[in-house]
């Protein structure tokens, strides 16, 4: 797509809980805010005279993301970083975001106006300064965003099975086309993985076990740590990946009867410890593609409404 002084540049944002993606990149959402410049100042963003540490930790689960600001600032960031990649430091900027599929309908204006609260901005990231005019936002449903491009490639019946840090979306695409009501949230992300193994090894070993080590097995199916602590974080993170299986189950998945598509970063724990059939199972592991979806869908509407030549 070529843009011109006048267009928007579209920068698809996917706000999980775990971690913000856009179509180039992927950082984790804490944030810790300062009243005065912090000692380390990596990933530091400056914002109405508040300093803001991007990335440090994971935020914490909850339903309504428009509850504190923090969301607001890891957008700022996001956009600083897809602008970087641009060589740009001003920008009229369009945002293409999401919202867990059965959310959508009732947060989705909320949500929208949480992320335009401001027309113009000016802020500091990673010592570079920024200015942004927002043009407008969409707000799409997550995971099927992330196959919205692979419509055609749906034929039958199939169930898309999108798996977040902190939540997972269930959608049936029949011969092509998304079914409205027949959509599901489950509060059943990768984050709940991660808490039952952390559980489950203080049982067994009396040892609190760093999450980034629990977050390289569950990611890559190994670490390097002995052999008795990786055993046990492989057969819970087995006993999840079958818990996955089974609240499909509950929505009527048949592994004889359709196909499923796996998207979303929580993906790595059907890939590595789930027993499934690989020819009817396709597990889509680019942790952007949600946010490249969201950029399409965005590029669609605003092509049909003239907003872009």
């Amino acid at each position: 797509m070529i843009f011109t002084n006048n267009n928007p540049i579209i920068i698809g944002i996917d706000h999980g809980y775990g971690n913000i993606k856009t179509a180039h990149c992927c950082f984790k959402t804490g944030v810790a805010v300062y009243d005065k410049e912090p000692t380390f100042k990596n990933n530091l963003l400056v914002y109405e005279n508040k300093f803001y540490v991007i990335g440090e930790e994971h935020k914490e689960f909850i339903s309504d993301k428009m509850t504190d600001s923090d969301y607001y600032i890891l957008t700022l960031a996001a956009i600083a970083r897809e602008l970087k990649i641009r060589n740009l430091t001003s920008a009229r900027v369009h945002i293409a975001a999401g919202l867990p599929l059965t959310w959508v309908s009732e947060q989705k204006d909320s949500f929208k106006a949480y992320l335009l609260q401001n027309e113009n901005v000016d802020f500091f990231f990673k010592g570079i300064g920024y200015h942004v005019e927002f043009t407008g936002a969409d707000i799409f449903p997550q995971g099927f965003s992330a196959v919205a491009d692979k419509l055609r490639e749906f034929k039958g019946i199939n169930m898309l099975c999108d798996i977040g840090n902190g939540t997972m979306n269930i959608m049936y695409i029949n011969e092509c086309r998304p079914v409205a009501n027949r959509c599901y949230t489950e509060k059943y992300g990768a984050n709940q993985c991660m808490l039952a193994v952390r559980e489950n090894l203080m049982k067994q070993f009396g040892k609190s076990v760093d999450e980034a080590l629990i977050d390289r097995v569950i990611r890559h199916g190994t670490a390097d740590v002995s052999e008795r602590y990786l055993t046990a974080i492989r057969a819970t993170a087995s006993e999840y990946a079958d818990g996955i299986f089974r609240r499909l189950r509950e929505h009527e998945y048949d592994s004889e009867l359709m196909r499923l598509y796996v998207v979303g970063g929580g993906s790595c724990i059907i890939k590595n410890f789930a027993d499934y059939d690989k020819d009817r199972v396709i597990i889509n592991e680019d942790i952007c593609a949600t946010a490249k979806g969201y950029e399409l869908l965005a590029e669609q509407k605003l092509h049909r409404k003239g907003g872009i030549v």
